[in-house]
């Protein structure tokens, strides 16, 4: 038997209403976001659709995302434009560099962070050949 996908993703926060407020105002997600196949919410479960994944280690030394956080959490989206737009409409600062986005057939990116500065990685998948 192996894994079938990613079941959750829990994490400590200063104020956890607060921070899972944001995350479902501002990107969407959380318990209640999304639905089913029979297109019914659950308070407690956000339903996501399939697509790919990457599951990676980084060296404990890597710049990827600050020294003093453990990890990093990447978000696939469908429309990296217009939620980099609503983002900055909402005054959260979107990072974007030039090198994280070199290789279009993997696709694009950009950073932002939560109110307890958490890194958030947003990632429009590219078109692979």
């Amino acid at each position: 038997m192996t894994v079938v996908g990613m079941g959750g993703y829990f994490f400590r926060a200063k104020d956890p209403a607060a921070l899972k407020g944001w995350y479902r105002d501002h990107l969407g997600i959380g318990g209640g976001c999304g639905t089913d196949a029979q297109g019914q919410s659950n308070e407690w479960l956000w339903h996501t659709q399939g697509g790919p994944m990457v599951f990676e280690p980084f060296k404990a030394d890597s710049d990827y995302f600050a020294a003093d956080k453990q990890a990093m959490i990447n978000f696939r989206v469908t429309d990296l434009d217009a939620l980099i737009a609503k983002l900055k409409a909402a005054g959260i600062e979107v990072i974007v560099k030039d090198e994280w986005n070199s290789m279009p057939e993997i696709g694009r990116f950009a950073r932002i962070h939560d109110p307890e500065g958490n890194a958030i990685e947003l990632w429009q998948p590219g078109n692979p050949a």
